[in-house]
């Protein structure tokens, strides 16, 4: 079957409208309903908690059996619900149960015509019902059982101990009437944009369709033979299609020769432009990697003692400028020697490494730690007191103390002694580092894993 452009864009703008309006109607129609039942839900769940502190449930335990409707805590129990319920007209029966096990039983019911029996077993207890035994809860549906369809809350009784739940029961017609009207308002709502899509639709591919007339007789109009020796079957974008076709056919033809030269000189230069680029990435990377090795420990991959000197001849270089303080931690490894002589080198090298990931770890983010030679390690504290920087030295040495640090071919426990000491105006770089290796000394005198600090500085 054969359709004009006009009927195409009539029926696709239609569905389309359709389709969109439809999804958009049945989000909001769905959400009004999601709302309708989550505003009686939610009625449903406050009026039961609100109930559940107007019955007392210590004179339910006595009630177990059909027996017990004889005593004055049954009939005034409910008595006390029917009062409840005729209070109110929304609510059609209210009730207490109670949990023995697994089992859920009657206690109490305000039907006054098929009321559920002292002890008897409710047969189908829902989620919301066994939810209320803890915290307010209510049906999320509507919940047929033998007294009806009705949509329920249910909350626990205070100082019931979790054993007894009190539920409310809504007739389901006053629910079924208020989906109805939501119902029929969406089916209203449905009609009308129904119409509007028709409507709109209509002018929208008159509009379209005249101005694909005036296009192709534009184009006509440039050159009669244009179209002519095509026919013209198809409808009117058929026969526009034609029309441009011939015309870009011919225009295409002319830059055949052009785009040709174009493509070749493209190809090369592109080919040069990816060696040239080639040779580039390949120089940076040897840059790059001669640059890391310079300045980097190749075990720990730490950075090494010389590009530590410039770090710090750099804060140095900031202290004259701007002032403030910085602080140095001088760590070396207790009895190193004797692990690399009972273990091996190649634990060795396995306890540096882990220690130079515990340390960068617990850095701070401006602190810069350093393989300084051998077993020893630098620490650079910038704007750190030496106060401060002993409490940071102390947070290591017991990291290390502890069972924190796990070395997986290394079982026993590794110790470090530490060495403080903040920089001071007139020192040189040799005097501070002078000064700390001092400072170490001292905590291996004293007996090593231990941290001691400069003495010049009063902590």
């Amino acid at each position: 079957m054969n359709f004009s452009t006009g009927k195409k864009l009539f029926l696709s703008h239609f569905l389309a409208i359709v389709l969109v309006s439809g999804s958009i109607g049945s989000y909001f129609y769905q959400n009004a309903i999601d709302n309708l039942l989550g505003s009686l839900q939610a009625r449903l769940k406050y009026s039961a908690a609100l109930l559940s502190t107007t019955v007392d449930p210590s004179q339910l335990d006595q009630i177990v059996s059909p027996a017990d409707k004889a005593l004055d805590s049954y009939k005034k129990g409910v008595a006390h619900l029917r009062e409840l319920v005729a209070s109110n007209p929304d609510i059609a029966f209210i009730y207490v149960m109670r949990r023995d096990g697994a089992a859920i039983r009657f206690v109490l019911d305000s039907d006054p015509d098929s009321p559920g029996e002292p002890g008897e077993v409710y047969a189908v207890p829902v989620p919301a019902l066994l939810e209320g035994f803890s915290k307010p809860g209510s049906d999320r549906e509507l919940f047929t059982d033998k007294w009806g369809t009705f949509m329920s809350g249910f909350a626990p009784l205070s100082g019931g101990g979790g054993r007894y739940v009190i539920g409310i029961d809504m007739r389901a017609d006053e629910v079924a009437n208020k989906l109805n009207a939501l119902r029929t308002t969406g089916a209203l709502s449905l009609v009308f944009s129904l119409l509007l899509a028709f409507l709109f639709s209509h002018f929208l591919s008159r509009s379209l369709v005249k101005r694909i007339h005036a296009l192709h007789r534009r184009c006509l109009a440039v050159d009669a033979s244009v179209g002519m020796a095509s026919g013209q079957t198809g409808d009117e974008l058929d026969q526009l299609a034609v029309t441009f076709g011939d015309m870009l056919t011919r225009l295409q033809q002319s830059q055949t020769d052009l785009e040709q030269r174009v493509e070749q000189r493209t190809t090369q230069l592109s080919l040069a432009n990816q060696q040239l680029k080639a040779e580039i990435n390949q120089r940076e990377k040897i840059a790059q990697l001669l640059e890391e090795t310079a300045r980097t420990d190749f075990l720990t991959k730490l950075i090494n003692r010389r590009a530590m000197h410039r770090f710090l001849q750099n804060e140095m270089a900031r202290f004259e400028r701007t002032g403030g303080t910085f602080s140095l931690v001088l760590v070396d490894i207790d009895h190193f020697k004797n692990i690399n002589d009972q273990f091996g080198h190649d634990i060795g090298d396995d306890v540096l490494v882990a220690l130079s990931r515990a340390f960068e770890r617990s850095a701070r983010e401006q602190d810069i730690v350093s393989r300084w030679g051998g077993e020893e390690f630098l620490i650079l504290l910038p704007n750190t007191a030496q106060a401060d920087a002993f409490e940071q030295a102390e947070r290591l040495r017991q990291l290390l103390d502890s069972d924190a640090l796990q070395i997986e071919r290394y079982p026993h426990r590794v110790t470090a002694s530490f060495g403080v000491c903040e920089f001071a105006p007139g020192d040189s770089l040799e005097s501070l580092l002078k000064q700390t290796d001092v400072a170490l000394y001292q905590a291996k005198v004293r007996g090593r894993n231990q941290v001691c600090a400069n003495v010049r500085v009063v902590l």
